[in-house]
C-alpha cells in the first residue's frame, strides 16, 4: 500500500474508531471453506442484504518475488491483467463492466496479488466470464504494457514532490538493505524501463494459478448457486506446481540518519526499525502496545506529549508495518523545520518511557475497550467482508477468528506490553530518515 494513504487512513481510522460505542454488537457471518482439487482455497459467505455479489481473489505472486534488476514485474503483471485478452482490448473490457455496472479492480503488493470484482446479482455469470477471462486469458499488449510502465514511471517522478513518500522509500531501501521487502511494490525509475512484455507473460505463467491461491465470494448468494455458478468454472482452472523461493531478509542496524535536503517548511520524518510478521505470537501484544504508545490517535501517548502538550508536530504516530514476513515498525512526524530535533526527542524518550514502567490500569483497559469495539468496522461492507476473510485464511487464523479476537485482546496484561516494548523496541538503534530544510532543521 501507498505509504501515505497508508499513514492517513490510519489516522482517519482511529478517530472514527474513537467514536463508536465500546459495546458494539458483531454480527458473525457464515462462512463456508472448501478446497478444490486443483488447491484452490473457496471462501463462501452470505449476505443478503444488498443485490450485489463481491469477489476477491488472492494470488501470493506480490513484490516479494520481483527478480533482481526487474523491480516492480509483479505490479505490472497484476495491472496487465486488464490492459486486454483473448477475446477483448481494453476498452471492450471497461465497456462491458460498464454495461453491467461492476467494478473490476487488480493490484499487487508486497506478499500477494488481487483481483477483485463487485457486480449486480442478476449479471453475476457475466462478470464472473469477464473475471475469469481477465485472469485466465490476459495477452498484455506490448503497447498497453510500455504505456502502463510510463503511466508508472510518471507516478513515481510525482511522489518526487511528497516529502513523505521519499522519506518512507528512503526509510525502506535504508532498512531492508537486500530484502525482497526493499523496493517499492512499483519499482523503481531504473528497473521499470527494463521490463518487457515477455518478462510480464512469463511472470504470469510461473505463478498466476489456483494452487496457494484465496477465492473469497461475499454477497447475495446461496450455496447452492455457487456451486452451479461459480464450481464448475472454478474447477476447471487447470493448477500448476509454483515454485518456491525463499525468503531471505537483511536489517540494517541503526543508529542511522539519512538527511534529505529539500527547500520546505515542514520536516517529514521517519523514526525505526526492523518489526514483526502477522503471525508472530507477540502479535496481540504488540496492537495493545503501539495502540498506547502512539497508534490510537488522540489517546496515544505520543500525539499528547508531542502534539497535545507542545504543540510540536502536525501528525505523529506510529506503526508495525506487518506481512508474510517481518517489516518495519515506525514513528511517522510532521513538524516545522526548527521543532525536528525536539520532536525527535520526545519520539526517543516516549519509546524508552513505554519500555521502563508498567502502563496504567486505566490506559490498558481503555485500549482494549477501543480495539473490540472497533471490531465491527471490519466488517460492515461487502467488500471489507471479502478482504477480511481473504486476510483470515492467508494467514491461516481461523474461520472463528472474529469471536476468537475479543478474547485474544482481553488476554493481553500490563506485563505482557512492558515485555513486548522492551523486546521489539530499539530506541538506540532506530533508523531515522529526515526530508526537510536542513539548515532550518539544525541537521546539515
Amino acid at each position: 500500500m501507498n505509504a501515505k494513504i497508508l499513514k492517513t487512513a490510519i489516522l482517519i481510522w482511529l478517530l472514527f474508531c474513537l467514536c463508536l460505542q465500546s459495546n458494539a454488537s458483531l454480527a458473525l457471518p457464515l462462512v463456508e471453506r472448501t478446497v478444490l482439487p486443483n488447491r484452490l482455497v473457496l471462501l463462501v459467505c452470505e449476505d443478503h442484504s444488498l443485490p450485489f455479489v463481491t469477489i476477491q481473489l488472492l494470488i501470493p505472486s506480490g513484490s516479494n518475488r520481483d527478480p533482481s534488476g526487474e523491480e516492480g514485474l509483479s505490479y505490472l503483471t497484476a495491472k496487465g491483467l486488464l490492459l486486454g485478452t483473448l477475446k477483448r482490448n481494453a476498452t471492450a473490457i471497461n465497456e462491458e463492466l460498464d454495461f453491467i455496472g461492476a467494478s473490476l479492480h487488480s493490484s499487487s503488493g508486497r506478499d500477494y496479488a488481487t483481483l477483485n470484482i463487485r457486480v449486480l446479482k442478476k449479471d453475476l455469470e457475466k462478470g464472473l466470464d469477464l473475471f475469469m477471462e481477465v485472469l485466465t486469458q490476459p495477452t498484455f499488449p506490448e503497447e498497453e504494457v510500455k504505456r502502463e510502465v510510463e503511466k508508472t514511471l510518471a507516478a513515481i517522478q510525482s511522489a518526487e514532490d511528497d516529502p513523505g513518500e521519499v522519506a518512507e522509500k528512503a526509510f525502506q531501501k535504508a532498512l531492508f538493505l537486500r530484502s525482497p521487502y526493499a523496493h517499492p511494490v512499483e519499482g523503481t525509475r531504473e528497473s521499470l524501463p527494463r521490463i518487457k512484455r515477455n518478462a510480464v507473460l512469463q511472470f504470469f505463467k510461473t505463478y498466476y494459478h489456483p494452487s496457494n491461491s484465496i477465492f473469497t465470494i461475499v454477497g447475495d448468494i446461496t450455496l447452492d448457486e455457487v456451486k452451479k455458478i461459480l464450481l464448475p468454472t472454478l474447477i476447471s482452472w487447470p493448477t500448476v506446481e509454483i515454485p518456491k523461493r525463499p525468503f531471505q531478509s537483511t536489517f540494517a542496524k541503526g543508529p542511522e540518519t539519512v538527511k534529505i535536503n529539500r527547500n520546505i517548511t515542514q520536516a517529514n520524518m521517519i523514526l525505526g526499525h526492523q518489526g514483526v510478521s502477522r503471525e508472530n505470537p507477540d502479535y496481540y501484544a504488540l496492537t495493545v502496545m503501539n495502540y498506547i504508545l502512539g497508534g490510537g490517535g488522540f489517546s496515544s501517548r505520543l500525539v499528547e506529549e508531542i502534539r497535545v502538550k507542545r504543540g510540536l508536530a502536525y501528525s505523529v504516530g506510529s506503526f508495525f508495518d506487518v506481512g508474510k514476513y517481518p517489516g518495519s515498525f515506525q514513528i511517522f512526524l510532521q513538524t516545522k523545520n526548527e521543532s525536528a530535533r525536539e520532536a525527535i526527542t520526545l519520539s526517543l524518550q516516549e519509546m524508552e518511557r513505554i519500555q521502563k514502567e508498567l502502563v496504567l490500569d486505566k490506559d490498558l483497559e481503555r485500549t482494549k475497550r477501543y480495539l473490540i469495539g472497533s471490531f465491527p468496522i471490519r466488517l460492515d461492507t461487502q467488500g471489507k467482508l471479502a478482504n477480511f476473510f481473504t486476510q483470515v485464511e492467508y494467514y491461516g487464523l481461523g474461520l472463528d477468528y472474529p469471536k476468537k479476537y475479543p478474547t485474544l485482546i482481553n488476554s493481553i496484561t500490563r506485563e505482557d506490553v512492558l515485555r513486548v516494548a522492551q523486546k521489539y523496541l530499539h530506541p538506540k538503534n532506530t533508523i531515522l530518515v529526515i526530508v526537510a530544510n536542513l539548515k532550518e532543521a539544525g541537521m546539515e
